[in-house]
């Protein structure tokens, strides 16, 4: 095969479905349409082939697509910045552009370390991160994951001394800080939902404890926003609710439209690398960091997240979702799981879910299971009756013998 496809044995793959359009919720394919239930890797938020978001691209085409930012500016990169520095909270007033997740990921780790160098301090090269914590496929951002599954090829260096990982407990939260405080240059987390880690879920108090001990220790604490932000944890961002020091957001920032991505700091970040000195700057730049196409995307999709009243559909969703799952069990399943527009039924065996994907085809439905996991995070652009045609066919999966 030319093309080759992620997180799949080539060889054994099944043949993947060729989308031929897509608009609103739905994709059409030659044998029909589905609903997308994941929002291409949960990014889609306003849907397919937005006419606000299509025009926003168009209107930028014109004069240019892209210019690098070395040594040059646009306007599309100035406004996006600005309304990103406007909009979340408190002083995470400093945006560096980077194309994906993982790098911008990678971004935050490197500001992280460099933030103490720059003061001096050369001790605190440790990350504390979570158990189950997925944060991108580059080689950094595997460090920091904990999941085997896309991670083995760790394997081959052996596991990073300088990365601790901890369970979403205060108990495990205080203990870490107690052992590690000295060495401890940041703490990265998915906030509230770990995503591929197995859309687990946990308590916002455990956050609260992070920052009053970072703050204590004069440690970094970094949200890993790129699949939480944007309101799928029912949240804006859970930085409205916990204040990190370093914000990363991606995936969702252009609606789905184009690869692109944000590394957000604080005040105190920042002026930790504003210097005199050469040797203080970022030392980073990818090639289509701040892409003028991106950007006026970005700055579309929030419009529409503002002007839509999206928090409100997104609180909709998951009432309708809690009323449609309240009191549904079955002896395979260990739990049930809902938070803003995500739900999760997580089954004891994996085999479980096998032929589930076909199943929902068939009932109009893309779904694209992993281990023990089916879980949907739909556009918030999707109506109630499709959002239940997506619930009933999960349900349905566990009703059919």
């Amino acid at each position: 095969p030319m093309l080759w496809y992620p997180y799949t044995q080539m060889k054994t793959m099944e043949e993947p479905l060729e989308i031929l359009d897509a608009k609103g919720v739905w994709l059409y394919t030659n044998e029909g349409k589905l609903i997308d239930s994941i929002s291409s890797w949960w990014s889609v938020i306003h849907g397919y082939s937005h006419p606000k978001l299509n025009e926003a691209i168009l209107s930028q085409v014109p004069r240019f697509s892209h210019i690098m930012l070395g040594s040059l500016t646009h306007k599309p990169v100035q406004e996006l910045s600005e309304k990103l520095a406007s909009w979340l909270p408190g002083s995470l007033n400093h945006c560096f552009f980077s194309d994906s997740g993982s790098v911008a990921v990678e971004v935050a780790l490197k500001m992280a370390l460099q933030y103490y160098i720059n003061q001096g301090d050369t001790q605190r090269t440790m990350v504390l991160a979570l158990e189950h914590a997925y944060h991108g496929d580059t080689f950094k951002t595997m460090e920091i994951g904990d999941d085997p599954d896309y991670h083995f090829v760790l394997n081959a260096y052996g596991k990073n001394p300088h990365v601790v990982h901890i369970p979403t407990t205060i108990d495990a939260l205080e203990q870490a800080f107690a052992k590690y405080h000295q060495k401890l240059n940041c703490m990265i987390v998915e906030p509230l939902l770990q995503g591929a880690g197995g859309m687990r879920m946990y308590d916002i108090s455990f956050l609260e404890r992070a920052r009053e001990l970072c703050d204590q220790y004069g440690v970094l604490l970094i949200f890993d926003e790129v699949a939480t932000g944007f309101g799928r944890t029912g949240h804006r961002f859970v930085a409205d609710v916990v204040e990190p020091d370093i914000l990363v957001l991606g995936k969702a920032l252009t609606g789905g439209y184009l690869g692109h991505a944000v590394t957000v700091a604080n005040d105190r970040v920042f002026a930790a690398f504003y210097d005199d000195n050469p040797d203080h700057a970022l030392m980073h730049g990818p090639t289509f960091m701040g892409n003028a196409l991106a950007c006026r995307v970005a700055l579309a999709s929030i419009s529409l997240f503002e002007e839509e009243h999206t928090m409100e559909k997104i609180h909709r969703i998951e009432e309708i979702t809690r009323l449609e799952m309240a009191g549904f069990t079955d002896p395979r399943i260990r739990e049930i799981r809902i938070m803003g527009g995500c739900v999760c039924i997580e089954v004891y065996d994996p085999a479980v879910l096998k032929g589930y994907a076909a199943f929902a085809r068939q009932r109009g439905v893309f779904s694209r299971p992993f281990l023990s996991y089916l879980y949907a995070m739909v556009p918030y652009v999707i109506s109630e009756a499709e959002l239940m045609q997506v619930l009933d066919t999960m349900k349905a999966w566990f009703q059919k013998d």
